[in-house]
């Protein structure tokens, strides 16, 4: 049993951070290409998984219920999110809410890592040294 309690203090750890970084990643220009990596996983796994699993799936959240099924939990929200509003700060929010609130969090923090890498890339090729007008 201690080995299913360090698996879901892993999953509740690391998935929070990967969430956590995937929203605010954008914001420092040194992690903008892995957010922008963790995002287009996200949407990878949600829109491409969920093409066999259903729109949304992660298989995060997969093998974390594994683990809180057998720890002897029974009737875990849909979304992953929901679970951490339960779970972390006690708020029971409808599923369709959270769905809103996820989508607009992703679709905000995926434009806005396109928008700042590109930008960036462009700076960063804008700065280079020509090397057809060397003298």
């Amino acid at each position: 049993m201690w080995m299913l309690r360090v698996a879901d203090l892993f999953f509740v750890v690391f998935h929070t951070a990967f969430v956590l970084f995937s929203i605010t990643g954008f914001l420092f220009p040194r992690l903008r290409k892995a957010n922008l990596i963790a995002l287009l996983l996200t949407a990878a796994s949600w829109f491409g998984l969920g093409l066999r699993y259903g729109l949304g799936f992660c298989p995060l959240t997969e093998w974390h219920w594994q683990v809180l099924h057998a720890m002897g939990e029974r009737g875990l929200p849909r979304s992953y999110i929901q679970y951490l509003f339960e779970r972390i700060l006690g708020l029971s929010l409808p599923a369709a809410s959270i769905d809103i609130l996820v989508g607009v969090a992703f679709g905000l923090s995926l434009i806005l890592s396109v928008s700042l890498n590109l930008r960036d890339y462009r700076r960063r090729k804008d700065s280079r040294p020509d090397s057809r007008h060397s003298d």
